[in-house]
C-alpha cells in the first residue's frame, strides 16, 4: 500500500483533494508499472541502479538529462536500452565539431513538381524523436548546441520561418565525457540550465562487472523487452505533477536553492565560495523530482530525505565556484554537502 505523507500536503487539481482514494490508485498503478520497468532496464544494464534511477526520474518529471562519465560505462546502451523498455522512438547523434544545426533539426530543400512548379520541402532531421542521445554534446560549436537549445526548451524547431512542433514526448539524454576536453565548446549555462539533472556515471564494482562480463560475452546478449509505452509515459508525467508535496518539503527545497545562492546565503562561508548560484528553474527541478522518486520508491508524497538525495544532480551544474574557492581546492560537490547539512 503507498504510504500517505501525515503532514499538511499541497495539490494541484482540487478533485484530487475531494477524491484522494483515486490519486492513491493511480499512483499504485503506475509504481507497479515502473517496477517492470526498472526490471526490464536492470537485465541489460549492470551496476548502475542510481544512474537509473535518476534518468527515470528525470524522464517522469518530463525533463532532459546530462549523463557525465567517461567511456565504456555504457551511457548509449543505456539510452538504447530505455528506447525500447519505454516504447519511445529513439534515434542518437554523434556531436562532432563540424557538425551544423541542420544536421540535427533538419533543412528545406528545393524540388520540382508537375509542371515545372518549383518549391520547398521541409525534411525533419533527427531531433523529430521522443528520444534523443545527443553523444558527446561538448564537441558541436556553440551555433549547433544554441539549435537543440530551443528544441529542448520549446520542444518546437523553426526553420525559413516556419515553426514545427517536436513529437511528445521529447526527451534528450546528452553524454559528456569529463576527460579529454582538448576541441571541445564548454556548455553554456543557459542551456546546462535546461537539463532536469547532471547525472554522473561511475564505474561499476566488482559484483556487477562480473555479471556484465557473463551476461555481455557469451553467445546471446540480453535484450530489453518494452514495459511501457509513449502515451502512457505522458499520462505518468500528468500524474507526477498532480502527486501532493508536504509544506515542510517544500520549505526544505527553498532553503536549499536560496541558501546556494551567494546573494542572500545565509551561510557566510558558502556565499564567499560561490561565483553564482540556482535560479526558481532548480527549485522548480527539484520539486518534480523529488515526486517522481517518491512514486519510484512507491510513496504517495516525497519527504525531505529525497530533496537531499536529489540535491546533488539538481544543482551541480547550476552553481560555479569563484576563483579563490577554486584556487583553495573547494568542490561544487563540498559546497552542496555543506548545503545539505543545513537541513538536518
Amino acid at each position: 500500500m503507498i504510504e500517505v505523507a501525515d503532514t499538511a500536503i499541497r495539490g494541484n487539481a482540487d478533485a484530487d483533494a475531494a477524491d484522494p482514494a483515486s490519486l492513491v490508485a493511480e499512483v499504485e498503478a503506475l509504481g507497479e508499472r515502473l517496477h517492470r520497468v526498472r526490471d526490464a532496464v536492470g537485465r541489460v544494464i549492470f551496476g548502475q541502479e542510481e544512474v537509473v534511477e535518476h534518468t527515470l526520474i528525470t524522464l517522469l518529471s518530463g525533463g532532459h538529462a546530462l549523463l557525465v562519465g567517461v567511456p565504456g560505462l555504457g551511457k548509449t546502451k543505456l539510452v538504447e536500452t530505455l528506447g525500447t523498455v519505454l516504447g519511445l522512438d529513439a534515434r542518437r547523434v554523434q556531436f562532432t565539431p563540424d557538425l551544423m544545426p541542420a544536421d540535427i533539426i533538419g533543412s528545406e530543400v528545393l524540388e520540382e513538381g508537375e509542371g515545372g512548379k518549383r518549391g520547398f520541402r521541409f525534411i525533419p532531421g533527427p531531433v523529430f524523436c521522443q528520444l534523443l542521445m545527443a553523444d558527446e554534446i561538448n564537441r558541436a560549436s556553440p551555433r549547433t548546441q544554441s539549435a537543440l537549445l530551443q528544441a529542448m526548451q520549446e520542444h518546437r524547431v523553426a526553420v525559413a520561418g516556419h515553426v514545427h512542433p517536436l513529437p511528445a514526448p521529447f526527451h534528450v539524454l546528452a553524454t559528456q565525457n569529463p576527460i579529454e576536453q582538448e576541441g571541445t565548446y564548454p556548455l553554456p549555462e543557459a542551456q546546462l540550465d535546461r537539463f532536469l539533472l547532471e547525472v554522473e556515471i561511475t564505474y561499476p564494482d566488482e559484483a556487477a562487472e562480473r555479471a556484465m562480463l557473463l551476461a555481455t560475452t557469451g553467445a546471446r546478449d540480453a535484450k530489453p523487452q518494452p514495459a511501457l509505452t509513449g502515451p502512457e509515459l505522458i499520462a505518468a508525467q500528468s500524474l507526477i505533477r498532480r502527486i501532493p508535496v508536504g509544506e515542510s518539503v517544500l520549505d526544505a527545497i527553498l532553503r536549499l536553492v536560496r541558501s546556494a545562492r551567494p546573494e542572500n546565503s545565509p551561510l557566510p562561508g558558502i556565499a564567499k565560495q560561490l561565483a553564482w548560484g540556482p535560479g526558481p528553474r532548480a527549485a522548480q527541478a527539484l520539486m518534480l523530482a523529488t515526486r517522481a522518486r517518491a512514486v519510484l520508491d512507491g510513496r504517495l508524497a516525497p519527504s525531505v530525505e529525497d530533496v537531499l538525495a536529489l540535491a546533488a544532480p539538481v544543482l551541480r551544474h547550476r552553481m560555479a565556484l569563484n576563483f579563490s574557492a577554486r584556487a583553495e581546492g573547494v568542490r561544487i560537490a563540498d559546497v552542496i554537502e555543506s548545503l545539505k547539512a543545513q537541513l538536518g
